[in-house]
């Protein structure tokens, strides 16, 4: 059987460690002049040598030589606390140390994963770690030192262990795939260490699987491998959340699921996108609700169905880019089919041969009283402003029904309850299409000037005409019924 590649290239000297220079050049300095001290904690995050630098380390206080592979030295002790965290071990433990070394200078206890010790065990080991004798050393390593006793803490020396850069993580294996004869490029190399998160262990494992079938592996092999989303996917899916409809946002869910890219992938990447944006200055949803955005997709990993808290966070986002967008309704139960009703039209009168266009169906057309294109605005055109704005410009009406229009000093104010309707309006874009619209049906307002409502007080806002007598329907049907609700079609 193979050995795993971590294993294989394991440290063997305090030279040899990548990443930790301002521990082990402390060590090794130590280590010359004589100064051990009798206990030792260190502590950071998971693969970066910590355990490593222990064994090394209680060889180098003993003058042996470090090998992995040889048979383990009776003085130097290892203890995982995970495994052995009860009071009796530490007793055990405690009544040992008095012993003399067998055949070394130091009897050296390593113990691993030490906050796992229960608070008894750390009482037990407290008055040994104060004062322990003379030929003992202890070495404590934890990833979660704020778990442990401030009174162990306290009598150790501490070290502080951090996450591996990315470049030193290139680099160490780099030469690794060297020595293993492995035909691998940077790019790829590169996306292994950032997939390590800092952990050099982590990192290796992932390229000895990478290795594991092949001796040639591409940026392609290590995207597939590690479930990576391609970037032009990512874009396409950030350009359906700024202009796209629920059904295009949901269809491309299910084709990147359909691909074997697991939501929370999808969502720690497409974050990592929207952060880089977002600090290039290049961002393609607003500010705020590109922050917001960042703030929900961090839910998504810890969620008990990731699927769907995805959808649900996305979908937030493109609904409140249109509000009068509406995912599509179920289709009705089937009925028994009844006997088809025929009618036939009455003839309708020949009309001149000038008029031989087709009738456009539903178009609002402006009134006499309000057609001109100079004078004065007419505030009693607004319902006629929005009902051609919702024939041709679907989104920017959706936004300006949420608004409450008056008309004062040659000024329209638009009056909004919320700020993300209020900043819609202000774009450029929708000022102009507002403002031919309004060309057609009434004179041009001095200026246009939208606030926010901040006493949340917002009255009805004025409706299309057609929107009116329906919403006239709706109130006498609940009048009958108690209360009704509108889907629209």
């Amino acid at each position: 059987m193979g050995k795993a590649l971590y294993r294989k290239y394991r440290s063997k000297s305090l030279g040899e460690v990548v990443g930790q220079e301002h521990v082990t050049k402390t060590l090794q300095n130590a280590i010359k002049s004589g100064k051990i001290s009798h206990a030792y904690l260190f502590t950071g995050p998971r693969g970066v040598g910590k355990t490593s630098i222990a064994r090394i380390m209680a060889h180098e206080v003993n003058q042996l030589t470090y090998d992995e592979n040889a048979a383990a030295h009776l003085d130097i002790i290892e203890i995982d606390a995970a495994s052995n965290r009860r009071i009796d071990e530490i007793r055990d433990l405690r009544d040992k140390v008095h012993i003399s070394p067998t055949s070394a200078k130091y009897k050296v206890y390593i113990i691993d994963e030490v906050h796992m010790l229960t608070k008894e065990a750390f009482n037990a080991l407290l008055k040994t770690l104060e004062e322990p004798p003379e030929h003992v050393i202890f070495i404590l390593a934890t990833t979660e030192a704020h778990k442990l006793p401030e009174t162990i803490v306290s009598r150790t020396q501490r070290y502080t262990f951090k996450p591996i850069t990315i470049d030193a993580t290139v680099d160490h294996l780099r030469t690794i795939a060297k020595a293993e004869k492995l035909d691998i490029n940077d790019e790829a190399l590169k996306l292994i260490a950032e997939h390590g998160d800092g952990s050099m262990r982590d990192s290796i494992s992932l390229l000895d699987q990478a290795a594991s079938n092949q001796k040639k592996v591409t940026v392609d092999d290590v995207r597939r491998m590690l479930g990576v989303v391609p970037e032009e996917a990512l874009t396409r899916l950030i350009e359906t959340l700024s202009d796209g409809a629920p059904n295009d946002l949901l269809e491309t869910l299910r084709g990147l699921r359909e691909q074997g890219f697991q939501a929370a992938s999808v969502a720690k990447q497409l974050g990592q996108l929207l952060r880089d944006q977002l600090i290039n200055g290049v961002a393609s949803l607003p500010l705020d609700t590109t922050t917001a955005l960042l703030r929900s997709l961090l839910q998504v990993p810890s969620s008990s169905n990731p699927e769907r808290i995805l959808e649900v966070i996305l979908l937030e986002v493109v609904l409140s880019n249109d509000p009068v967008t509406e995912l599509p309704q179920p289709k009705p139960a089937a009925r028994v089919a009844e006997p088809l009703k025929v009618e036939i039209p009455a003839p309708k009168p020949a009309q001149p041969e000038q008029s031989q266009e087709p009738e456009k169906i539903n178009e609002i057309k402006p009134t006499a009283a309000h057609k001109k294109t100079s004078g004065p605005f007419i505030i009693s055109a607004w319902p006629e402003v929005l009902g051609l704005l919702k024939k041709r410009h679907s989104t920017l009406y959706g936004v300006l029904r949420m608004s409450v229009p008056s008309y004062e000093n040659d000024t329209l104010i638009l009056a909004f309850q919320f700020p993300f309707h209020k900043k819609q309006m202000e774009s450029a874009q929708n000022r102009e299409k507002l403002l031919a619209t309004i060309s057609e049906l009434t004179g041009l307002p001095g200026n246009i000037d939208c606030v926010v409502n901040t006493d949340n007080q917002m009255v009805e806002p004025i409706q299309s005409p057609e929107t009116a007598h329906k919403n006239d329907e709706i109130r006498a049907i609940s009048n009958i019924f108690g209360g009704a609700e509108v889907l629209e079609s």
